[in-house]
């Protein structure tokens, strides 16, 4: 029966560094003239076919997220340190079109394994990928912590051991659950892997686990494959009686324990999707920290694994900093703010509540409180966007302000503009978008309506409460207001009239 993952409280995330990883032989690559063999052609398969029904969702289980990332990602990430993208299979098959879509940027190969017939069916749907390689390092597409150090040194152990499997390994305070290894006495061979079904007692003592993680010589592994069976309680093709098959075969099996077997831990559950995603975020502050960041009560943010963070920034609590969000030295990210995928530079001041996606926003800025920033806006260098500004799609030039309860979409406003509170640019007619220019040095007056398309010039100056449908040559007064009318005595005749 196949191994149940589960997560268990308490262990730290664990830090280790890749060596630096060999370079795998391209396939077909010829044996030197001087007659040294070139180092072995390594392919790296990640299972990533299955559902998650324990998630109880409908989403591919491979794409929850930890860390602001798909779990398979992570994965990814850990195996291209080791080996080349284009050495890499991710074997897919339920919701496969959204699996490859979600990770097609990272270069990877796909193998669709049509029917999920357990993970030694996801090798027989890889047989033809596989067979030009000498090694095939086999990886969990749910397993997210694992690192590129113990690839490497699983890799390297196999290799060492010149074995045709190579089972990683790990010691639990409380393996239940887990398949058992059983070695031979005082050696590194393994005899078999039981499942805790089918364990004695005694074999139930065991703490040393089996992770589901493997390397395989592939000439013995594709020679052997045919031979599983899914006489089962799943009718399953299961990876883990290799171990047996190989070692009735007179091949060499043998396991590699893991010294930090968080790495190894699947998730099942959202609790674990939950452990595990924490684990990725306090790491990351952790890193963070170590570079010059201060972040006051880290358990309380939320930041994402490719988040980048200058020296001498500070984040206070409750920030969200989600995506690839780039910020630079000097700066302030104030409570209650959500930055999802921004550029931010030195020195610039985001204050509490705001909320950027996909935005630019230069040194030396300030915004908010309770700014809004929608996608494609940018804000240049000196600029003030105040509180309930909302801007979409606007560039806000150098050393200009909107700093009131203003919505400006579409629109390019130059430098030292002054826009005044409750300006709109009207630039949706319920077709189309249109686009609004305000030039250098104009002065919006308060409660203006810009009606797109328009341009206002250069230093023109648009009086408050005014509806402006046409261009406005440079250096002019712009107004658009009813005249003024003042009836006196109407209000106490209203009143008498009411009573």
């Amino acid at each position: 029966m196949a191994k149940t993952r589960k997560t268990k409280t308490g262990k730290r995330l664990a830090g280790s560094v890749a060596r630096t990883p060999r370079k795998s032989r391209r396939v077909g690559q010829p044996v030197l003239e001087n007659g040294v063999s070139p180092e072995p052609s390594i392919a790296i398969v990640i299972m990533a076919a299955g559902k998650g029904t324990r998630l109880k969702s409908a989403h591919p289980k491979v794409l929850h997220q930890a860390g602001g990332k798909p779990l398979l990602a992570h994965v990814i990430a850990a195996a291209t340190r080791v080996v080349p993208s284009k050495d890499i299979y991710a074997i897919i098959g339920h919701e496969a079109d959204r699996v490859r879509e979600a990770v097609a940027a990272t270069g990877v190969n796909f193998v669709l394994q049509t029917e999920q017939r357990g993970t030694g069916h996801a090798l027989m749907t890889a047989r033809e990928a596989l067979s030009p390689y000498d090694t095939v390092i086999v990886l969990s597409g749910d397993a997210p912590l694992i690192t590129p150090g113990t690839i490497a040194r699983l890799r390297d152990f196999h290799f060492s051991g010149k074995a045709a499997m190579t089972i990683l390994s790990a010691v639990l305070p409380d393996p239940t659950g887990y398949g058992r290894v059983l070695r031979e006495p005082r050696s590194h061979k393994v005899q078999a892997i039981v499942e805790q079904k089918s364990a004695t007692p005694n074999q139930l003592k065991l703490r040393e686990i089996n992770s589901g993680f493997y390397a395989f010589a592939v000439k013995p592994l594709l020679a052997h494959l045919g031979e599983l069976r899914t006489n089962n309680a799943h009718h399953e093709f299961y990876l883990t009686d290799m171990a047996a098959i190989l070692r009735q075969a007179g091949k060499n099996v043998v396991a590699f324990e893991t010294k930090t077997p968080d790495e190894i831990l699947g998730i099942n559950t959202r609790a674990e999707l939950a452990e595990v995603d924490q684990r990725f975020r306090m790491a990351k502050c952790r890193e963070l920290m170590a570079e010059g960041v201060t972040i006051y009560q880290p358990e309380t943010c939320v930041i994402d694994c490719d988040v980048a963070v200058g020296p001498d920034t500070i984040i206070e609590p409750f920030v969200q900093l989600l995506g690839s969000v780039r910020i630079g030295t000097e700066a302030r990210i104030s409570s209650y703010s959500v930055i999802q995928s921004c550029e931010v530079g030195d020195g610039a001041l985001v204050q509490p509540g705001c909320v950027l996606e996909h935005s630019r926003v230069g040194a030396r800025t300030s915004l908010g409180p309770y700014s809004h920033l929608r996608p494609g806006c940018d804000v240049c260098e000196g600029a003030h966007v105040g509180n309930f500004v909302e801007m979409k799609k606007t560039r806000l030039g150098k050393g200009s302000k909107a700093n009131h309860l203003t919505y400006l979409g579409d629109a390019e406003v130059g430098e030292g503009v002054n826009i005044g509170a409750g300006t709109i640019t009207c630039n949706y007619d319920g077709v189309q978008k249109y686009k609004t220019i305000i030039e250098d040095g104009v002065f919006v007056g308060s409660d203006s309506i810009l009606v797109a398309p328009i341009k206002i010039g250069k230093g023109a100056y648009v009086g408050a409460a005014s509806c402006l449908t046409r261009d406005v040559p440079p250096d002019s007064l712009a107004l658009s207001r009813a005249p003024q009318v003042i009836k006196e005595g109407w209000a106490r005749e209203k009143r008498a009239r009411k009573k």
